[in-house]
C-alpha cells in the first residue's frame, strides 16, 4: 500500500495553516492509499483522509495538553472514502439465519434520490430541487406547481429559467440550486465571498480565563457536547467528537422528521434526548444543559435557533467558554447566507455537478456517487471544535466555529482531479470491509456490523462508548463525569 507525505495534500496544508502554532513532526502523520475509489474525478478518498488526519492532529494537540505526549496518526484513503457510504451500504444487519446482510434503502430515500437531480431549464441551464424531508418536498412542489413524480418535476423545472427558479425556491424557503461551472461559482458574489474565507472559520467571541481540560484517558474525555443537528454533516461532527471520548447528547424533538438510516449510522457513541425548544419549560431545560456544556453544535437553518433565544451570542453569554459550532450549506456570510441547503445543493452550485457530468461523458450535470460534502464538513466541524477547545485551555475565551457544505465542495475541487476513474470499485472489497468493520449488537435497529472509525491514533484509538441509541431514549441530563462507560467499539488496526 502506497504512503503519501501529508504535506503533498493541498487540503492538509490548508488545515494546518488554520491550526497554526507549532508545526508537527514530519513523522506524526502517515497517509496511505489513493483515488480513485468512486467513479468520479474528485479525490474524495484523499481529501477525506487529509481532513481526518488534520482532525487527528487537533486531537493530538489536546492529548499533548493532557499528557505532554503526542501520538502517531494514520489514515488510509480507501477507508476514508468508504465513510461516505452511510445509509446502509457499509452497514449490515444480522438476519434470522445468523448472517449479516445489506440493508435495502427505504422507498422514501429512493424516491428522494430520483427527484433530487439536476433538471434542464428553459434557458439551457439546470436546477437541482431538493426534496429530502416531507415539508421541504411540499415547498418545492408548490413552487413547481406539480405532483411528486420524476416526470412531473422534470417537466415543471423545464418551464423555468435557472436563475428565476433558484430565486423562487429560496423565496419559498425551499431548497435547491442552479448548476454552475466552477468558474461561474467563483465569479458569483457568494462563491467569491467563500473563496476569500478559510474553509474552517474560528472566531473568538469573548475573552475569559483559561479552562483546563477535564481529567480523562482520551483527548476529549470529560468534554460535554450538545448535538442539535440532523442528517449527516452535523451528526458527523458530533460522532467525530464522540470517537475521541466526548459525551455527546443529541437533542431533537419527536415531531421532527428524520432519515432513520442516517440516524443509525451517525449516532454511535451518543445519547439521545427529546426537547422541543419552542416550549418554554423545555427551552429552560436546554439552557440548563448549555450552562454545563463545552461544545454546542447547531445544524439548523441559519438563524432558526437564534429566533428562539439560542443564537451564538446568547449561548456564549449563558455559558462563558462555550465552543459554538455552526454547520450549514452556504457558510458564514454572502448573499446566500440565509438559505438552507444539502449536500446535493452544494454540489450543484459550486461546480461539482458540472464537472462530474463532463468527466463521465454524460452530456449533462450529474451528482457524485456519494454525499462526500456532508462527511467532510462534519470532520471539519470536529477539527475546528478541537482547535477552539485547545485555545480555550491555553488562553481562555468563547469561540465560534463555522463550516459549510459549499466550503467543503470548494476544498475538494482545489485538490485537483484524477484522470481516469471508470474502473474504480465504488466500495470496499469483502475482505477490506471485514478488516475495518466492528459489530454493534443489541441496538434498536438489530445487531449491526458497520465500518468502525477509520482514523488511527497510536495511543487513543478512536472508539464508540455505546451503541447507537433509539431517538429520545435518554433523559435530558449530563452523566456524572466518572460514569462514562468503557470503550466498546474501536477502530481496526
Amino acid at each position: 500500500m502506497s504512503e503519501t507525505a501529508p504535506h503533498t495534500s493541498n487540503a492538509f496544508r490548508e488545515l494546518m495553516a488554520i491550526r497554526a502554532g507549532t508545526p508537527i513532526d514530519t513523522e506524526e502523520v502517515t497517509l496511505t492509499g489513493a483515488d480513485p475509489f468512486f467513479r468520479t474525478p474528485f479525490r474524495i478518498g484523499e481529501v477525506s483522509a487529509a481532513v481526518l488526519a488534520a482532525r487527528g492532529v487537533a486531537a493530538n494537540d489536546l492529548w499533548e495538553l493532557r499528557t505532554g505526549r503526542r501520538q502517531k496518526i494514520r489514515v488510509d484513503a480507501r477507508a476514508a472514502a468508504a465513510t461516505s457510504l452511510s445509509g446502509g451500504e457499509e452497514t449490515l444487519l444480522r438476519g434470522a439465519d445468523g448472517r449479516y446482510h445489506p440493508i435495502p434503502a427505504s422507498a422514501a430515500m429512493r424516491h428522494m434520490v430520483a427527484l433530487t437531480q439536476p433538471w434542464a431549464t428553459a434557458d439551457g441551464g439546470h436546477v437541482l430541487p431538493h426534496t429530502n424531508l416531507p415539508h421541504l418536498e411540499r415547498r418545492v412542489l408548490d413552487v413547481l406547481a406539480c405532483n411528486s413524480s420524476v416526470e412531473a418535476v422534470k417537466a415543471a423545472v423545464g418551464r423555468w429559467t435557472a436563475d428565476a427558479l433558484e430565486d423562487a425556491l429560496a423565496e419559498a424557503r425551499a431548497c435547491g440550486g442552479k448548476v454552475r461551472t466552477p468558474e461561474e461559482w467563483l465569479a458569483h458574489p457568494h462563491g467569491a465571498y467563500l473563496a476569500a474565507r478559510p474553509v474552517v472559520e474560528i472566531t473568538k467571541m469573548a475573552d475569559g480565563a483559561p479552562q483546563p481540560l477535564p481529567e480523562g484517558d482520551a483527548p476529549l474525555d470529560g468534554v460535554r457536547v450538545l448535538d442539535l443537528t440532523r442528517i449527516l454533516a452535523g451528526p458527523t461532527a458530533g460522532l467525530s467528537l464522540a470517537e475521541h471520548g466526548a459525551e455527546v447528547l443529541m437533542v431533537t424533538a419527536p415531531e421532527l422528521p428524520q432519515v432513520p438510516a442516517f440516524v443509525r449510522d451517525t449516532s454511535h457513541g451518543k445519547r439521545s434526548a427529546f426537547l422541543n425548544f419552542t416550549r418554554p419549560e423545555e427551552a429552560a431545560r436546554l439552557r440548563d444543559l448549555t450552562r454545563s456544556a463545552d461544545v454546542f453544535i447547531d445544524g439548523y437553518r441559519p438563524d432558526r435557533l437564534a429566533a428562539h433565544g439560542f443564537g451564538v451570542e446568547e449561548l456564549t453569554a449563558l455559558r462563558p467558554g462555550l465552543v459554538h459550532v455552526s454547520v450549514n450549506c452556504f457558510g458564514s456570510g454572502g448573499p446566500f447566507a440565509d438559505r438552507a441547503g444539502w449536500d446535493q445543493v452544494a454540489q450543484a452550485v459550486t461546480g461539482i455537478c458540472h464537472t462530474q457530468g463532463e468527466a463521465s461523458g454524460a452530456g449533462r450535470p450529474e451528482l457524485t456517487p456519494v454525499f462526500m460534502c456532508d462527511f467532510i464538513t462534519g470532520f471539519l466541524g470536529a477539527f475546528g471544535a478541537m482547535l477552539a477547545l485547545a485555545r480555550r485551555a491555553r488562553e481562555g475565551g468563547s469561540y465560534r466555529v463555522q463550516v459549510s457544505l459549499c466550503q467543503s465542495a470548494m476544498l475538494l475541487q482545489r485538490e485537483g482531479l484524477v484522470s481516469s476513474f471508470a474502473d474504480a470499485p465504488g466500495r470496499l472489497s469483502p475482505d477490506e470491509f471485514e478488516a475495518l468493520a466492528v459489530r454493534v449488537d443489541g441496538t434498536c435497529y438489530g445487531d449491526l456490523k458497520t465500518l468502525a472509525p477509520v482514523l488511527g491514533l497510536s495511543e487513543t484509538p478512536c472508539a464508540w462508548s455505546r451503541p447507537t441509541p433509539r431517538l429520545g431514549s435518554d433523559r435530558p441530563e449530563w452523566l456524572p463525569r466518572a460514569a462514562r462507560p468503557a470503550m466498546t467499539a474501536r477502530a481496526a488496526g
